[in-house]
């Protein structure tokens, strides 16, 4: 397609030239015809008939190179959203929870459609060069100062150009943080994830207030760039006017003194204003090839980002069955850009086969410890050992696929039910036996059984025909996904705090079942469900306030104990 379109580019660059030619030939044989001094009908009809060649030609060759335009754009902008999400899915967890590189992601996604057209136009800078080139031989032959006029009108605006453009760029670079806030305005201001919040807490006056703010901002800052854009381009345009009709002039008199004909005359008026056309945009377009360049850059830095946890060359193949279990050998972590601890000096031991809770108020760290213990992070100070080997030394791909995790904040994926089931192993989403067989172990089957189009019944609202699930049914969906992958380790983080205490006990009752020979580590808030996992791991702080079994930390009477009788007093 790219060398189509350049071929179509050339022979259209040397279309003007034989326009005018043809042209001038036509108006040289219609005066002689006139005059009765001479002239020949046939070159004339020839002429013309040349002349309509040239226009459908030209229409042709213009219609295929907008086709190849928009073909190469679509694909261009397909090939680099697709290589956008891939590589973002290589970075690491807490590059996505950074400001920063959140303004590089979103100038980065702007750039998968908004940077399409550069290849046109640099295509289009070779085209009009060369038609450039020949209008300006023939100026050339009859007076090379046209040329230097027509120079010396147009650097002006070119340089005006280039300036205002680096400075719109800088603009938008500048807003960057405000523009995201303007999507995510728009966003929570008309979604179907917010609009109960909307209407209940009637913020509609606040956030459309909100949103007329910023962007009102932005305006003014925007249109004193744009006004003084406006007034220099109309400027310097008019200063190629000037030169243009100085030009014109000098032709018309050149034409009436007898030195030159009539065609000539529109021979050499056409290819001034088509040249000085062709220079101006030449100019203009290699200003605006500059700019698509800035911004280019953009969605060049996002791909220069690279992540820091990745598998070390010789890395090791996860353990086939994890024999001694995971350790944390005084594991301190703190997030990027904070001075606050979320883990320190933790050390504990969770054999291989058992099943450990994780207790303590929000914000004690239990979710902090899985994400670290998945390899989403890596520890500030110590080491996580399987099997006593350091976790930086297994594979990264091995490691995750081992490990079964389903987070408190699941996504309820707009999919099919069995696509959502699929989610947990997405290489098994054409196997519908697996995933029938995820959906009984979570009991997921009761609510799929109930659907129109039972596994493939869409979920959610955003698309035609979909279903929403309560939250209790789309929480037992989401741990079908668990189930997914033939995993050594089973993270749940407060997998069922939308099922009634009934729902929940069967949950794990089936759990406990379903995992025997496995490690899992479960976090929840209510000690019904705690009370059935082997240890109790109970934090505070990011630190190991109190471990062992459930008889253990009732007998110690600490803080495990105090909050256990606390919430078994309110089911008195």
């Amino acid at each position: 397609m790219t060398i189509g379109n350049a071929a179509l580019r050339l022979f259209k660059s040397v279309i003007p030239l034989a326009t005018l030619y043809v042209g001038k030939e036509i108006i040289d044989e219609v005066v002689l015809l006139a005059q009765g001094t001479g002239g020949d009908t046939q070159h004339l009809w020839l002429m013309v008939g040349l002349e309509f060649g040239l226009l459908i030609l030209s229409e042709v060759l213009n219609r295929g190179i907008i086709l190849l335009d928009n073909l190469l754009g679509d694909l261009f902008a397909n090939r680099t959203s697709v290589e956008l999400m891939r590589h973002a899915a290589t970075l690491d967890l807490y590059q996505f929870e950074d400001a920063t590189f959140y303004d590089k992601l979103e100038r980065a996604r702007r750039q998968t459609g908004g940077r399409t057209a550069l290849m046109s136009q640099v295509l289009s800078q070779v085209q009009d060069v060369i038609t450039i080139i020949s209008l300006g031989a023939g100026l050339v032959a009859f007076n090379p100062w046209l040329i230097l006029i027509l120079v010396v009108a147009v650097i002006p605006s070119f340089v005006a150009e280039s300036y205002f453009n680096q400075k719109t760029y800088s603009l938008t670079y500048s807003w960057t943080p405000e523009r995201r806030e303007l999507d995510y305005l728009r966003y929570i201001g008309a979604s179907d994830q917010t609009a109960k919040e909307v209407k209940v807490f009637n913020l509609a006056d606040f956030l459309a207030n909100r949103f007329a703010e910023v962007s009102h901002r932005y305006y003014i800052a925007n249109r004193g760039l744009a006004t003084r854009h406006a007034a220099w381009g109309t400027a310097l345009s008019a200063l190629g006017t000037v030169a243009y009709y100085s030009a014109y002039v000098f032709i018309i008199l050149q034409t009436i003194s007898g030195a030159i004909t009539i065609g000539t005359l529109t021979f050499l008026a056409g290819a001034f204003s088509r040249m000085q056309n062709s220079l101006q945009g030449v100019l203009t377009r290699f200003s605006r090839i500059a700019e698509g360049a800035l911004y280019l850059q953009d969605l060049f830095d996002f791909f220069a980002i690279q992540p820091t946890i990745i598998s070390e060359p010789d890395s090791l193949p996860f353990p086939a069955k994890v024999q001694q279990g995971f350790t944390f050998e005084n594991v301190s972590f703190k997030y990027p850009n904070s001075e606050r601890w979320a883990i320190r000096h933790l050390s504990f031991h969770l054999q291989a086969g058992e099943k450990m809770a994780l207790v303590g108020e929000n914000g004690a760290g239990k979710t902090t410890l899985v994400k670290l213990l998945a390899r989403l992070y890596e520890p500030t100070e110590g080491r996580i050992l399987i099997d006593g080997v350091d976790i930086r030394h297994y594979n990264l791909a091995n490691l995750r696929s081992s490990i079964g995790i389903i987070f408190q904040d699941y996504i309820k994926f707009q999919l099919k039910a069995s696509e959502n089931i699929a989610v947990g192993n997405i290489a098994l989403v054409a196997e519908r036996v697996a995933i029938e067989e995820s959906a009984q172990k979570s009991l997921a089957d009761t609510v799929i059984e109930t659907l129109p189009n039972r596994y493939d019944q869409l979920l959610g609202r955003r698309f035609e025909e979909g279903t929403e699930l309560s939250g209790g049914q789309w929480q037992k969906i989401a741990l079908a996904r668990a189930y997914m992958r033939e995993a050594q380790l089973l993270i749940l983080d407060e997998p069922t705090s939308a099922l009634d205490a009934r729902a929940e006990h069967e949950v794990f009752v089936r759990f406990a079942e379903l995992i025997v020979g496995k490690s899992a580590v479960l976090i929840s808030h209510r000690f019904s469900t705690v009370r059935m996992a082997d240890r109790i791991l109970f934090l505070e702080n990011g630190q190991l306030l109190e471990f062992g079994s459930h008889e253990e930390l009732l007998a110690q009477n600490g803080k495990y104990a105090e909050l256990f009788y606390l919430q078994a007093r309110g089911y008195q």
